[in-house]
């Protein structure tokens, strides 16, 4: 019960910081005009929920349920994706969630989180190629998918790792697997 209500709060944090993200990203459309694939290198700020919720939980189906719920709360506050952020949470979350199922949910690390916030870029960049970019060249598509991966890598897997760390040192985390020494 612990695990959900953490994930919950966690998530609903992190659902108002996907909002504010939003906020950006008309202003981030406008500077990439001449050549939209760059905005791939926004979008890791979308991807936090996932990896972070997965680092704190360590349990299955956490990012997918972070992303998911942070997604919702985006959605429900007026971001102008409206509800088909509820899409995109559950297949950002699932490239998030794959990554710790490969290493069954028992390794945290840096380089993990990393994996983990690029697979959840390259779910985003292959779903937003099908739902949004079809009418790009392909090589802008690949081009795209490479800059959601990195994005997430650096934005979503190295901040949340960072964030975890940081957490635990002050004790927040006590409670759970990522708050003992040496795990986080």
């Amino acid at each position: 019960m612990v695990d959900i209500v953490v994930a919950s709060v966690l998530a609903v944090a992190v659902g108002v910081i996907f909002w504010a993200w939003s906020l950006g990203y008309a202003g981030v459309s406008a500077l990439t005009a001449a050549f939209p694939p760059l905005a791939g290198l926004y979008t890791g700020g979308w991807l936090i929920a996932g990896v972070l919720g997965a680092l704190i939980i360590r349990k299955p189906g956490a990012a997918i349920y972070c992303e998911m719920l942070a997604a919702a709360v985006s959605g429900v506050l007026g971001t102008q994706f409206g509800l088909s952020v509820l899409l995109s949470g559950f297949i950002q979350g699932l490239g998030a969630e794959l990554v710790f199922l490969i290493f069954l949910y028992r390794r945290f690390t840096l380089p993990v989180a990393l994996l983990a916030g690029l697979g959840s870029g390259v779910f985003l960049g292959l779903s937003e190629n099908i739902l949004y970019n079809l009418e790009w060249a392909a090589q802008w598509q690949l081009l795209y998918v490479i800059l959601t991966a990195v994005s997430g890598a650096v934005i979503a897997g190295g901040l949340s790792w960072l964030a975890v760390r940081a957490l635990a040192r002050t004790g927040a985390l006590a409670p759970f697997a990522s708050g003992q020494t040496g795990k986080a």
